[in-house]
């Protein structure tokens, strides 16, 4: 039965399975709280000073071919007087079982500054860049034996990325919508049925991210940080972050989320099962001083895939470098 779970993990991850054939969904970071680059280009700058991130994410442990992930991301503020321009690069790295996606982005925000205290901002983000997507086809054995739809040996294409969102703000809450992977082709059941081309049904889809949080002072050594993430690829099911951290004396962080999905509204995909991605997700980060700090989260799957595998296990090593920011939004917070 194991077996037969880890054919199925590598048929719907790479969309050979004609009955929901589907792109590649997005990478997805528990720890997005503490970096919020990796969904949203708008938030380039955010830190007001340069910050460096390295995230590792082991995906359902105990299942072959199952994904993993590395990404490291480095954003900052092109002018430090005024802190109206922010950049940022991300690299990213993906396999999943045959298939494997590489890509890097630069992304770009221009800050507003909307009062005189400069403790409210509205960033405006914009980010370009490209993707290479690659299948060994030698990994995957047909029914049949010789289906011409599955390459023989290694298949990659590079596809080009866009991405947009809009990011505000103030000492207390944050907000952010955005778009990635705007180039990325639309397709229908159908049209993932007819193509011939493996490379084009690997390239992830279209995808729409709300993000939201509030800092709460609780004590003078205690403040709460609830948030929420929605990500939306207009075809299956709607994936829902709920997360809720304690920050003690501004160094140890504690806490966890539920992440779950839910049929927002009538789509291509109406027979998927909703609960496919619960689960149960605790999170900690540590700041070591003032400018290095560590992450560690473990996913637990409270889905039918529990019983085939022993949790996700993420982590994250953040530094931050260069002058620091002269502002007092709260930047280690949001």
């Amino acid at each position: 039965m194991k077996k037969l779970y880890k054919i199925l993990l590598l048929i719907c991850s790479t969309g050979l399975f004609t009955g929901h054939a589907s792109a590649q969904q997005n990478i997805q970071f528990s720890q997005y709280i503490f970096n919020t680059l990796s969904v949203n280009p708008a938030y380039a700058g955010y830190k007001e000073e340069w910050f460096a991130q390295m995230a590792l994410r082991n995906q359902w442990v105990g299942i072959q071919g199952a994904p993993k992930t590395g990404q490291i991301s480095i954003d900052g503020i092109l002018d430090p007087q005024t802190t109206k321009h922010g950049v940022g690069l991300q690299i990213t790295s993906d396999k999943l079982g045959p298939q494997t996606s590489n890509s890097i982005t630069l992304n770009y925000a221009f800050r507003i500054q909307l009062d005189g205290a400069d403790t409210r901002r509205l960033s405006f983000g914009l980010g370009v860049g490209a993707a290479q997507y690659g299948l060994d086809g030698s990994a995957l054995t047909t029914v049949d034996g010789g289906d011409g739809f599955v390459p023989t040996g290694g298949s990659s294409k590079i596809a080009p990325d866009f991405r947009a969102g809009i990011y505000y703000t103030t000492p207390y809450w944050y907000a952010g919508i955005s778009a990635l992977n705007l180039l990325s082709n639309s397709k229908s059941v159908d049209d993932y049925r007819r193509s011939t081309n493996i490379a084009d049904n690997i390239i992830r889809t279209r995808h729409m991210y709300f993000v939201a949080g509030a800092l709460i002072n609780a004590a003078t050594d205690l403040r709460f940080r609830p948030s929420i993430m929605i990500r939306e690829d207009f075809k299956g099911p709607t994936n829902a972050d709920f997360n809720i951290m304690a920050i003690f004396n501004d160094k140890v962080w504690l806490g966890g989320g539920y992440r779950t999905s839910i049929k927002a509204f009538k789509k291509e995909y109406e027979n998927t099962d909703v609960t496919s991605q619960a689960a149960l997700i605790g999170i900690a980060q540590f700041y070591v001083n003032e400018r290095f700090r560590i992450g560690y989260s473990y996913d637990y799957a409270i889905s039918k895939l529990n019983g085939y595998q022993s949790g996700t296990h993420e982590i994250t090593v953040g530094i931050a470098f260069g002058k620091a920011p002269k502002s007092s939004i709260c930047p280690r917070v949001f």
